[in-house]
């Protein structure tokens, strides 16, 4: 196996789906916050010996997902971040060559789903891996539609303690899980650079990091959560609920002491006073996001709660005949509540990083944001203003522009805009796992493979 960080694309989905939901229900509210103190609990796993921060291979060529059309290599394995006198602590991935010809020269995609607390296998199985889970949830089937069609793929299941990753679940913030997840990163052992950083050319490893994507992303929540007032009436499929429901919600975001005024308040320390922060992400939680989506799915509005699409995971991958092949050391798990309690006691959810996302965009990154029309719980309203509460270089000649629509093989599938290196485009008819949707003619995955390669490819997004 040989991962080269040439270019790179990070991919982050920031919440994700799945039938029993990713986003745990805490006192019956959506989102809600936990009253117990923070903690540590372990995800425990068979024994076995590594070494710290040292990559470590445990299945190559395992035969998931493969056909005899794409016979390409990939491995299941994991980053040992810790060795402590119980367990070993480590961060499970899973790889994919691109199918191109020539995959050493094609870039690596690294995808994060989020939740907090989500396994990545959520964005394997059921986006835009190599293959789908089947409506059985028992196999898969071949994803023609797969994004390792123009990059190589690394599915990374993040935090400690998520989906097949295993330790203790010590982390609370997106800040932690990120010094994590670099961490991950750099014990690549097979990177280009590794051989000339031990020569001392080099004084450390350099990521050519060249795209950023959000896929239905909470990133600013004090100009996304207005986007549950409107959408809940104004999208085009049907009101999710009553008017006199909107304006309880309403009342609850503008009055004193009210929504507004809370997540204001977090952003005023930084994210740092976690006792405001989590007090916002409860109270507005419980009067906003979870009753404004009445009986509804709150990751695809077309059904009603709970949609069985996409098919739930668990039989799959947590199968013998699955783990066998892999050698999994613990058992998967779609959510680990406890990773999301931890970051539901420091009101994580509530913070800003809209001020890094500028950041990113004025190095030169070329950043797409993406959401699907018939998501709720990340819907494109609270999404696009956030859009435009960006201040970066593009930012006038976005705002100045009209949506044009975004065709795929003849078929409109949703509208976009180009602005220097940032991107956008909202997906018609797709819930919140925008790959994992079909459109008029098009089949599942078309529209979000269009955009992706286009990305890839160095190029706006278009129409074909």
């Amino acid at each position: 196996m040989r991962l080269s960080l040439g270019s790179v694309l990070a991919l982050f989905s920031t919440f994700s789906l799945v039938y029993t939901g990713q986003v745990p229900k805490v006192n019956n509210v959506l989102g809600g916050v936990p009253t117990t103190a923070l903690s540590i609990k372990e995800k425990p796993a068979k024994p076995v010996n590594t070494s710290p921060g040292v990559l470590r291979i445990r299945s190559e060529n395992s035969g998931i997902c493969v056909t005899g059309i794409y016979p390409r290599t990939k491995a299941f394995g994991m980053f040992p971040t810790q060795l402590t006198t119980y367990t070993n602590s480590a961060d499970r991935f899973w790889f994919f060559e691109a199918r191109t010809r020539d995959a050493r020269s094609a870039p690596l995609t690294i995808w994060l789903n989020g939740g907090p607390g989500s396994s990545s296998m959520l964005g394997l199985f059921q986006e835009n891996g190599p293959c789908r889970i089947t409506n059985d949830s028992t196999g898969v089937t071949l994803n023609p539609n797969s994004w390792n069609e123009v990059s190589n793929m690394l599915y990374i299941d993040q935090p400690v303690g998520v989906g097949f990753s295993y330790g203790n679940t010590t982390v609370g913030t997106s800040l932690e899980a990120a010094q994590d997840t670099w961490k991950d990163i750099m014990a690549l052992s097979l990177l280009q650079q590794n051989a000339a950083i031990s020569r001392g050319e080099i004084q450390g490893i350099h990521l050519n990091l060249q795209v950023l994507g959000i896929g239905d992303g909470l990133t600013d929540p004090l100009n996304q959560y207005p986007g549950y007032l409107t959408y809940a009436l104004t999208n085009k499929y049907h009101p999710l609920v009553s008017v006199a429901t909107v304006e309880a919600g309403n009342t609850s975001f503008y009055e004193e002491g009210g929504c507004q005024d809370l997540i204001e308040g977090c952003y005023a320390s930084n994210g740092e006073n976690t006792t405001v922060c989590s007090k916002a992400q409860s109270f507005c939680n419980d009067r906003i996001l979870s009753p404004l989506a009445g009986n509804y799915d709150v990751y695809y509005v077309l059904s009603e709660d709970p949609d069985p699409y996409p098919p739930n995971l668990a039989p799959y991958l947590t199968s013998s005949n699955l783990t066998s092949k892999i050698g999994s050391e613990a058992v998967w798990k779609q959510t680990n509540d406890d990773v999301y309690d931890n970051f539901a006691k420091t009101g994580d959810w509530m913070t800003n990083s809209r001020l890094e996302l500028q950041t990113v965009i004025e190095s030169g990154v070329r950043t797409i944001i993406y959401d699907g029309d018939a998501d709720y719980i990340l819907n494109y309203q609270g999404v696009e203003a956030m859009i435009n509460a960006l201040e970066t270089q593009n930012t006038a000649g976005f705002q100045a522009q009209t949506f044009k629509n975004f065709t795929v093989a003849g078929q409109v599938a949703g509208i976009y805009k180009n602005a220097g290196n940032f991107h956008y485009v909202r997906i018609f008819g797709a819930g919140h796992e925008v790959p994992a949707y079909k459109y008029g003619t098009l089949t599942t995955g078309q529209a979000a493979l269009q955009f992706f390669s286009q990305i890839m490819s160095n190029q706006p997004l278009s129409s074909t």
